[in-house]
């Protein structure tokens, strides 16, 4: 956690720690004050001696607050600071993990550390800065001051601080490996919590509604417990304090009146030891409850450095290569890939090549590999071996910025964000014009539905694009890969929310503006491949065909067996 102080700017953290001993300094000398006008402006009748002392105070006081004012400020700012910088490189870092290190971490892990975590953080560390600048100067100096005043009481500190030292130390020990739990368990019910709301239609068509709630309330009831605890034995902090300091005064006391009996000590004196003593606690105290937020603190920060410090699984060569400008050229070169901690390919020797004015279809069953290909052509994963080559170099040589330059991406599932269309449409291209949009939205059958909105490429999008359906989204999410006049465009089974009639006219609009592009299409359906240059056949993981639709139709085994099942081949 100390490591973050390099984070602030440390100027202001030294000139707030000024302020604050600056102030500590006039609380030691308001108790001596005291004892000088009860010692001998009161013992001897002197008003003007009281009077005077009492200005002093006065004005001593309000130097404190304003320095306390002054370094709070300071505190604040640079904790909230500290806060700001962490959000957004966690951010920026999370953009650019692989999906393999999304997976590692999970969303709702992630989104937990870069929002609570980073609150804990705030919090523990703007008290912590607090005590940095008050705790020590406060104690030393109250401790100082009682010692010079009165050296035969100050044998009580030697008793009563040792206690509170262990009984601190004790509680914090057991305290803190319950916060990592309680941190661990935020990330669960921050998961079962994000489930239920994106998959609250799936959960209500199932009638799982009970289940959901009996799912949420077990990790809720877990999250309650572990702070019982926790929290419990934190409390445990006030009841020592209280104790300590009862038996610091009743030791100070006890002594205190047999050496003003005895004339050995002035009344003044023990009343400034008193108030050195409860200022010495109050220190102690302010330093107890900042150790007892370190350990939050201190796992917060290492959730936030793991994300900070992790090596993505995907990174640029030092000096990747550029891209030459001629037509583009996408060659899978014997291609295996398999997912972390799978025992099985995901895809085997995979072999073919596109080239501009070319469009490439692959089809196959569910699960048999098709998205995996698109995420490697996108490079969100690595090859285990073989060679993915754009132009003759190997896609792991180029910087990724330059290869996602080259491609525009529909994704298998729609994704919007919040905002208009138009905002929508220019995400991968700003400086598009609004024919440029109409003319993509007129080739993925959509600029119709929008010139029917109110307020047309200016309408709200909700997030997700909530207000819109399905195949709405999905003409949206197309139109938006075409706006990016990207030299290769690929079409992840986006268009499997569309009717036929309204595919067919969506491929017929594509092939004018696509004739100096690579274009892959993606797809379950035959009738969405049929017109491709070349069809890519996968079947669990490998490539059991590759050709055009009339050569796979009378050839290709499970080809004939996916046009057969989805319509009479007379039909297409």
């Amino acid at each position: 956690m100390f490591k973050l102080f390099k984070e602030m700017d440390l100027k202001f953290v030294a000139l707030g720690i000024v302020l604050s001993a600056i102030r500590v300094a006039g609380m030691v000398a308001l108790p001596t004050l005291t004892a000088n006008i009860i010692d001998y402006g009161v013992m001897e009748g002197d008003m003007a001696y009281i009077f005077q002392q009492g200005f002093l105070m006065m004005a001593i006081t309000v130097i404190c607050i304003f320095f306390a004012v002054g370094a709070a400020y300071i505190n604040s700012t640079q904790s909230q600071g500290l806060g700001e910088k962490l959000r957004n490189r966690a951010f920026i870092k999370i953009l650019n993990f692989s999906n393999e290190d999304l997976d590692d971490f999970g969303t709702s892990s992630l989104i937990t550390r870069t929002t609570n975590d980073v609150m804990q953080l705030q919090f523990v560390m703007l008290h912590f800065l607090m005590m940095l600048g008050l705790d020590p100067f406060l104690i030393l100096g109250s401790a100082t001051a009682a010692f010079i005043r009165e050296p035969q009481l100050a044998v009580v500190f030697f008793i009563t601080a040792p206690l509170l030292g262990i009984a601190i130390f004790f509680i914090i020990r057991a305290a803190s490996p319950l916060f990592r739990k309680l941190q661990l368990q935020t990330d669960v019910i921050n998961r079962i919590f994000r489930e239920g709301l994106t998959g609250v239609r799936v959960v209500r068509a199932f009638n799982k509604t009970e289940y959901e709630e009996n799912r949420f309330n077990e990790a809720n009831e877990e999250f309650k417990s572990i702070s019982v605890h926790a929290f419990f034995r934190l409390a445990l902090f006030m009841p020592v304090m209280i104790l300590v300091m009862s038996l610091t005064n009743i030791l100070i006391v006890w002594f205190g009146t047999r050496l003003v009996g005895s004339g050995q000590m002035l009344v003044g004196n023990m009343v400034a030891f008193l108030t050195y003593a409860g200022l010495l606690m109050t220190g102690i105290m302010l330093l107890a409850q900042v150790l007892s937020f370190m350990p939050r603190g201190q796992i917060a920060a290492e959730r936030i450095m793991a994300v900070l410090n992790h090596k993505s699984s995907i990174n640029d060569d030092e000096h990747p290569e550029p891209i030459s400008d001629e037509p583009v050229e996408l060659t899978f070169d014997h291609v295996n890939f398999r997912y972390p901690g799978a025992e099985k390919l995901a895809l085997a020797n995979i072999d073919f090549e596109v080239k501009a004015g070319e469009t490439l279809a692959v089809i196959g069953g569910t699960g048999t590999g098709k998205t995996s290909l698109a995420n490697l052509m996108l490079r969100l994963y690595d090859v285990e071996s073989g060679e993915i080559r754009l132009n003759g170099i190997n896609i792991q040589h180029l910087s990724q910025y330059d290869l996602r330059e080259k491609i525009g991406f529909a994704p298998q599932t729609p994704v919007l964000f919040s905002g208009t269309i138009r905002e929508n449409l220019s995400y991968g291209r700003t400086d598009a014009t609004d024919e440029e949009i109409w003319a993509a939205l007129k080739v993925a059958q959509g600029a119709e539905f929008v010139r029917g909105l109110e307020a047309g490429l200016d309408s709200r999008v909700e997030h997700g694009g909530g207000n819109f359906s399905g195949g709405q989204r999905q003409r949206l999410s197309i139109a938006r890969a075409l706006v990016t006049d990207a030299e290769i465009l690929i079409f992840d089974d986006s268009f499997s929310a569309l009717d036929f009639k309204t595919d067919a006219n969506l491929r017929a609009a594509l092939k004018p503006v696509t004739e100096d592009k690579a274009v892959v299409i993606i797809a379950q359906r035959i009738s969405t491949v049929v017109d491709a240059d070349q069809i890519l056949v996968l079947d669990n993981g490998e490539l059991v065909g590759k050709g055009t639709h009339e050569e796979l139709k009378q050839s290709n085994k499970i080809y004939q067996e996916i046009m057969n099942s989805q319509m009479k081949g007379d039909e297409l």
